[in-house]
């Protein structure tokens, strides 16, 4: 398997997205930039709080050519109701079989109360009109992030 790096062709794929629809990183090729920001769970703190930082610079996303999409493992339905309980603008990826986290490589060991596990490691992902990963930002903390990734919007100009 190939590892993505900054610099590097994204590959084109598809997957199940919110509000019925399919994700297909082609579909925006030279119309918009593609945010993907991984996180582990709907309805947890931690991610709430990133969507909801996310939906409240949506418009902001907007206006440089930039769609945002969160991604997590799970399904459909739950990912309906946690956008429409959040009033998300942007669609969810349903990662069920994580091709997806595979591709991106954040599935990692994490500890939960002395136990170990495999789960997502909060990453987010910006990718070009070329299909060009453009900048990646891995186990991140939410404060500032979402200034951070829109600074790097900016800067491509």
């Amino acid at each position: 398997m190939t590892t993505l790096t900054e610099g590097s062709l994204v590959n084109n794929f598809s997957a199940p997205a919110t509000s019925n629809t399919i994700f297909t990183l082609a579909d925006h090729a030279d119309k918009a930039n593609v945010i993907l920001y991984f996180y582990p769970k709907d309805n947890t703190p931690g991610c709430t709080t990133e969507g909801q930082n996310f939906r409240d610079r949506y418009a902001e996303f907007q206006q440089l050519d930039t769609e945002i999409y969160g991604v997590s493992r799970d399904t459909l339905r739950k990912h309906e109701n946690f956008k429409k309980k959040q009033n998300f603008p942007f669609e969810l990826i349903s990662d069920e079989d994580e091709a997806l986290c595979t591709l991106f490589n954040v599935i990692k060991q994490k500890q939960l109360y002395g136990k170990m596990y495999m789960g997502i490691e909060r990453s987010t992902f910006l990718i070009n009109k070329q299909g060009i990963l453009h900048r990646e930002w891995r186990n991140i903390k939410i404060k500032g992030h979402i200034a951070d990734v829109f600074e790097a919007v900016k800067l491509m100009g």
